[in-house]
C-alpha cells in the first residue's frame, strides 16, 4: 500500500475517533503529499520520495520542539512531541548509533578518507548508505569524530 492511500486511510479513521492531534498531523502529511501531487511528477512517488517527505516533516517537528522549548512555550512542546510521534509511525524503524558507527567506519576505510579534508566525500557516501534511517545530526558527529 503507497503512504498516500495509508495516510488517506488513517485521517479517516482518526476523523471518526475525533482524534485532533492525529487528525492535524495527517492533514499536514496529506497537504505535502498533494504539494508533491501538484509539482508536475505525473507519477507517484516512489519509497525513497515517500520517506523524505515524511522525514522532512520530522525535522520540521524537532526544529519547532527545540525553538519553543527555548522560549519557554511548554503547551506548543508538547503539541509539537504529540505530533512527532505520530510521524515516526510512519519511518522505516531507526537504526541504533551503534549500527550506524559501524556502516560510517567501513565507508572511510573503503574510501581511504584520513582527515576533515575528507569530510564532504565521506559525507556524500554515508548519507547515500543512511538516508531516512538515522537523524543527519548523528550521522555528522560521528563521522567527524571518526576524522578528528
Amino acid at each position: 500500500m503507497s503512504l498516500k492511500t495509508k495516510i488517506y486511510e488513517d485521517l479517516n479513521t482518526a476523523m471518526k475517533a475525533k482524534d485532533n492531534v492525529r487528525t492535524e498531523t495527517l492533514r499536514s502529511i496529506r497537504a505535502e503529499i498533494l504539494k508533491m501531487d501538484k509539482s508536475g511528477m505525473n507519477r507517484e512517488m516512489n519509497e525513497e520520495e515517500e520517506i523524505e517527505l515524511i522525514s522532512r516533516q520530522a525535522k520540521m517537528r524537532k526544529e519547532s520542539i527545540e525553538m519553543f522549548g527555548q522560549a519557554g512555550r511548554q503547551d506548543l512542546v508538547d503539541k509539537e512531541n504529540a505530533q512527532l510521534i505520530i510521524i515516526n509511525e510512519y519511518l522505516p524503524a531507526q537504526m541504533s548509533a551503534d549500527e550506524a558507527e559501524g556502516i560510517v567506519s567501513k565507508i572511510i576505510s573503503d574510501s581511504g578518507a584520513t582527515s576533515q579534508k575528507d569530510f564532504g566525500k565521506v559525507m556524500g557516501e554515508v548519507m547515500k548508505a543512511l538516508k531516512g534511517k538515522i537523524d543527519g545530526k548523528i550521522i555528522q558527529e560521528l563521522v567527524k569524530s571518526k576524522l578528528s
